[in-house]
């Protein structure tokens, strides 16, 4: 892979723990990641309106399904991921969400498709298993509450990661057999995911708009980071292929347990660092298998 996309990865993954990391700071519910799609649609509105018009009258039923498909599994995925961030630590929410998320996917394309299984799979298999289980690690001494509260990150981690599985396996779909564009797959998504929202945020005005007047830094942040990082790793799919470049910006995982660790002063930096390795080096492998 050229050294060029190598850094476009790596920043790419930096700017994708760090909108999870103002999303855990920011606490906020679904309603926040409603007030992030809204401001996401605007952050891509130029090219995606540009694209739709160009695209969207050719469609057929196929890719409205899967960008609805999709816009259903982000919303569980925001769900999951933000009550996740409010009970638990990011180090153990975001590294298992990434980690069993591919895993998760490896195992329907096996089992629902059927692609083989290789030595490199089983090893993916071992290293993201080994990753959950070092994040999860508890000492002896760890009171009821940390243990809960590690149980409660699992939980949540791992609902998110089925939920990345799923938009991953829509979004893989439309994009290699649909020939939708990527840019086009996540404007739309996007779209119709504020629309599937926006009754939240009608529901109770005042505290919808209290809750805007809070976290609404913290959602123009999501929605400026979260494309930014997409579009930066479409670049290095230009450059190298997307085997490569897509279990590369899983780094984002050592990003998001240093920030916990270090900014959020979350505990047993050092086991959790390890794990976030291993599911890295666990997902790379599944890729390569």
């Amino acid at each position: 892979m050229p050294l060029v996309a190598v850094a476009l990865v790596i920043v790419a993954g930096l700017l994708h723990a760090s909108w999870n990391f103002v999303a855990k700071k920011a606490g906020g519910d679904l309603r926040f990641a409603a007030f992030s799609s809204v401001f996401m649609v605007a952050v891509w509105a130029p090219l995606g309106v540009s694209l739709a018009v160009r695209e969207v009258p050719q469609w057929g039923p196929g890719p409205w399904l899967c960008v609805l498909g999709s816009s259903l599994c982000h919303v569980p995925y925001f769900l999951l991921l933000l009550r996740g961030y409010r009970v638990a630590d990011l180090t153990v929410v975001y590294p298992v969400a990434r980690g069993s998320g591919p895993l998760i996917t490896a195992a329907v394309a096996i089992t629902a498709f059927g692609e083989a299984a290789t030595l490199a799979t089983g090893l993916g298999v071992l290293g993201v298993t080994a990753g959950i289980a070092l994040v999860a690690g508890q000492p002896p001494s760890a009171s009821t509450e940390d243990r809960a509260r590690v149980w409660r990150g699992l939980r949540y981690g791992l609902g998110t990661g089925a939920a990345i599985a799923g938009y991953t396996l829509v979004d893989g779909y439309a994009v290699k057999h649909l020939l939708v564009p990527p840019l086009l797959v996540v404007f739309m998504s996007d779209t119709c995911r504020t629309l599937l929202l926006l009754p939240l945020l009608l529901r109770d005005r005042a505290a919808t708009r209290a809750l805007f007047r809070q976290q609404w830094r913290h959602a123009l942040a999501v929605a400026l980071l979260g494309p930014a990082a997409y579009i930066l790793v479409l670049t290095a799919v230009q450059m190298a292929p997307l085997s490569h470049v897509a279990p590369a910006r899983e780094i984002s995982m050592l990003f998001a347990a240093l920030l916990g660790g270090r900014l959020l002063g979350e505990g047993h930096r050092g086991a959790r660092l390890a794990g976030a390795a291993c599911m890295v080096a666990g997902v790379i492998a599944l890729a390569l298998g």
